[in-house]
């Protein structure tokens, strides 16, 4: 994590650390000193791909939330903007997936509850995106770039309603992340 000037505004830079190899592992930069059960989570975000990115890059960015002191369980609900304008319609579901680490990562939920737990929404790289995610118990809503429906509605997220945690800025494999404007509105009712 950095913090670096784009377009003239200060903004926060993550990448996934090079000593992660693995997959869906906890790659985010935690926000110290937030305990988050339920609320409503904000930032604006772009995401690009660094020069060494492998094929399976997808621009992966999001919010990871309710994350325990020992990095060993959270949710997430993050961003693939590569698969957002390709030409196979399939890809294009998976723009927007929910994660629950670590028993329910993408994959198992993916093969488990088909079109659950993922969702398209027309994006691009390189541009910023509004992410507004409601979290309220066992449910989350991910609104883009301050629509009124959301793009994304788990209703039966992982961890349950017990879980609560810091919020962290999650980003993936080959991708160069940015963050600004991050809000957190803690304790927030429907």
């Amino acid at each position: 994590m950095t913090v670096v000037k784009v377009e003239g505004k200060k903004v926060i830079r993550v990448l996934k650390s090079p000593a992660v190899t693995a997959f869906d592992e906890p790659t985010f930069v935690k926000i110290k000193g937030l305990d988050f059960k339920n609320g409503i989570l904000e930032a604006k975000v772009p995401s690009r791909l660094l020069p060494d990115a492998p094929g399976l890059s997808r621009g992966f960015i999001g919010v990871a939330f309710r994350i325990n002191a020992s990095n060993s369980k959270y949710e997430s609900i993050y961003l693939r903007p590569v698969n957002a304008r390709v030409d196979d319609q399939v890809r294009r579901n998976h723009s927007i997936p929910y994660s629950s680490y670590p028993d329910y990562k993408f994959d198992r939920l993916r093969k488990e509850s088909p079109e659950r737990y993922e969702s398209y929404a027309d994006m691009e790289m390189n541009k910023w995106i509004t992410l507004r995610i409601e979290v309220k118990d066992t449910q989350a809503k991910l609104f883009l770039d301050h629509k009124k429906q959301p793009s994304l509605l788990v209703t039966g997220l992982k961890h349950r309603a017990g879980l609560s945690g810091t919020v962290g800025l999650w980003v993936e494999v080959g991708t160069e992340g940015y963050f600004s404007d991050l809000r957190v509105y803690k304790n927030w009712k429907a």
